[in-house]
């Protein structure tokens, strides 16, 4: 026995490795099965003490429970990212495709785009949605068939058509590559394990984020453009007489300055108004605008209050050409970013009119954290910026002591403070955040980056937990049935020689999850396929041994000398065969793509495990039983 010593060590250690490296997942297990026993006894409790209490807030209670468990037990936390990751297809999640939206880039890269170039750009956009053309490709082609040269808008005016073209495409290119970086940077900060981000053609990018549970917060994360802007709110006065302006258009008023004697404040209107008794039907008629638009009269700014119902209604309005007609150029309306209460079970928000250009923008923000700010106990987000950025910000605050700044994250104004005292410091808050995990998400978003163009999400596809947790079973049962049926065979077939075969599939299984857990590798359901497959390739190598060792005792040698002569003869076939799979797997992992390479690690790790259980551990029991004198049945 004592030959077999290190043989022994070596087996007894690849054990205990994979035992060790599984225990975290056996552990992780077994927290969520305890979580999930408190989050079903904490539902029948809310189901009995208020049985009235809606769906949507029992599950907020339930997901309360849920993290508060984890929160106060960190290594809850630690040992789920110790253990066996799951992929998409068995714990669920989300599948989005998004597509760099290219048309918007170029808008943005050009010079002086005028009402040609705008209208070239949608119609281009139109057409790139049914074609593989690229976006650049039809402007270019656009814009030469109107007898128009490219550097009338990009480049200079030296630079021929091809040469702009070619940078333009690079900067497409770049743009999709820079957008991947950032979405990437995102989810990692979110703290989803093992995403998975691909490119998909010229212009579009896939996402998989397993386990994924607040899917709004996940798009809101894909998709936000981080387009960070401070600017200037308009006084009371400006805003109360472009309102009055609008108000009129709508109406259908000729005279738009016949209102300039009266009193400055829709407030006065409104009360004016009331004196009259109008019904509501009559005020909507007369005054479209301030029907759905309403002003405080207790406070000291003019900004209006909407409804969440007549949000789009409202902002068909501002749209309509002869209400743009008298908005002036240089100033733009725009929506709060969240409510601010409801009234009449409706959400409430803010509608201010801000100075169009901004007086910053988010490309000074060097770092951002969310936290709790200790004066309102509120969520807030703290920005620092760089010494450019602080030096400007110096100076705007210093130049508006006393008025309104608005911080406008991609289109919506998250807060409107005033400027009490000029800030030297470059620090600067976001407030307007519902709770701590939309401050996170702001955060994330801050850091990461803006994506150089907007995305759409042209694609989206989720799995829930119970069809994950199906397919779950589903693959264990293929896995059971696929090793009894292998087993069986064997031993019928190779009778004691096939039970040996049969308990080397065991660690070989074994080993395969051992270094899954090991690695942080992600399962799949391809995966778990790859596993069946490694289990019927397994025994292969077993077939090839003992029919050697058949051979050999049919000479009339003994059964020590058969044994080592059938492990040798077969060696080279063996591995040769096995040698060429894995060959075959590391090129379906090199050129394939999610399912794929799941399937194809799964099965390298299987045949390396395969060769250790047939070769390694499977010769030592034949040598421990031919050493101790015991009977080889080989069918």
């Amino acid at each position: 026995m004592k030959e077999y010593r290190f043989t022994i060590i070596l087996i007894l250690g690849a054990i205990a490795l994979s035992f060790y490296l599984l225990y975290p997942t056996y552990e992780n297990y077994q927290n969520n099965k305890g979580i999930e026993k408190v989050v079903s006894e904490r539902k029948i409790e809310l189901k009995e003490s208020q049985p009235n209490l809606p769906e949507d807030k029992v599950n907020k209670e339930l997901k309360l429970v849920e993290d508060s468990i984890k929160a106060s037990n960190p290594a809850i936390e630690a040992t789920k990212l110790k253990s066996i990751k799951l992929g998409l297809d068995l714990q669920g999640g989300m599948r989005v495709v998004l597509e760099v939206n290219t048309g918007k880039l170029l808008e943005k890269l050009a010079k002086n785009p005028d009402a040609t170039f705008h209208k070239v750009i949608t119609k281009a956009e139109k057409e790139a949605a049914i074609s593989n053309e690229s976006v650049v490709d039809i402007v270019a082609k656009m814009l030469q068939d109107k007898g128009i040269r490219l550097s009338r808008y990009f480049g200079s005016v030296r630079d021929k058509d091809s040469k702009i073209i070619d940078k333009l495409n690079q900067n497409s290119d770049d743009a999709v590559t820079r957008a991947m970086e950032i979405i990437r940077n995102r989810v990692d900060q979110y703290g989803v394990s093992e995403p998975s981000i691909q490119r998909q053609g010229s212009r579009r990018v896939i996402v998989e984020l397993p386990g994924i549970a607040r899917e709004e917060e996940a798009k809101q994360l894909l998709q936000g453009t981080a387009l960070l802007q401070f600017s200037l709110v308009k006084d009371a006065q400006t805003t109360i007489n472009i309102m009055q302006k609008i108000d009129d258009v709508l109406a259908g008023k000729n005279d738009s300055t016949s209102n300039k004697s009266k009193n400055d404040s829709t407030v006065a209107a409104n009360d004016s108004l009331d004196n009259q008794q109008l019904s509501p039907e009559e005020f909507a008629k007369k005054h479209p605008f301030f029907s759905i638009a309403l002003i405080n009269p207790q406070a000291k700014t003019a900004d209006a209050y909407v409804s969440e119902d007549n949000k789009a209604k409202l902002q068909f309005m501002l749209n309509k050409p002869e209400v743009k007609a008298v908005i002036p150029n240089n100033v733009e309306f725009l929506f709060s970013a969240k409510s601010f209460g409801k009234q009449d079970g409706k959400s409430i928000y803010k509608l201010y009119l801000v100075n169009k250009k901004p007086e910053l923008t988010g490309g000074v923000i060097t770092d951002a954290q969310a936290t709790i700010d200790p004066n309102t106990s509120s969520a807030i987000v703290n920005m620092q910026m760089n010494s450019e950025g602080a030096a400007e910000w110096a100076r705007i605050t210093g130049a508006n002591i006393g008025k309104r700044i608005a911080i406008i994250l991609d289109g919506a104004v998250y807060s409107a403070p005033n400027v009490i005292n000029k800030i030297p410091s470059g620090n600067s808050q976001i407030t307007g955040m519902a709770n701590m995990e939309e401050a996170k998400l702001l955060e994330i978003v801050l850091k990461a980056g803006a994506l150089p163009a907007p995305v759409s999400i042209i694609e989206e596809r989720t799995v829930g937990p119970s069809l994950g947790e199906d397919s779950i079973k589903a693959g264990f049962k293929s896995v059971l049935i696929g090793f009894f049926l292998v087993a069986l065979f064997m031993i019928f077939y190779y009778k004691r020689a096939g039970q040996i075969a049969a308990a080397s599939l065991l660690f070989t299984i074994l080993f395969i999850l051992g270094v899954l857990a090991g690695f942080g590798a992600t399962l799949t359901l391809p995966g778990i396929a790859g596993i069946i497959l490694t289990i019927g390739m397994a025994v292969d190598a077993n077939v090839l041994i003992y029919e050697r060792i058949r051979e050999e005792m049919a000479t009339g040698k003994t059964v020590k000398a058969s044994v080592d002569s059938g492990f040798e003869k077969a060696n080279s076939a063996i591995i040769d065969s096995n040698i060429t799979t894995f060959l075959t797997g590391i090129i379906l992992y090199q050129f394939g793509s999610g399912p794929v390479q799941g399937f194809a690690l799964t099965l390298m790790i299987g045949i390396v495990a395969s060769l250790f259980s047939a070769l390694v551990i499977v010769k030592l029991i034949f040598n421990i039983m031919v050493t101790k004198g015991m009977k080889i049945t080989l069918g």
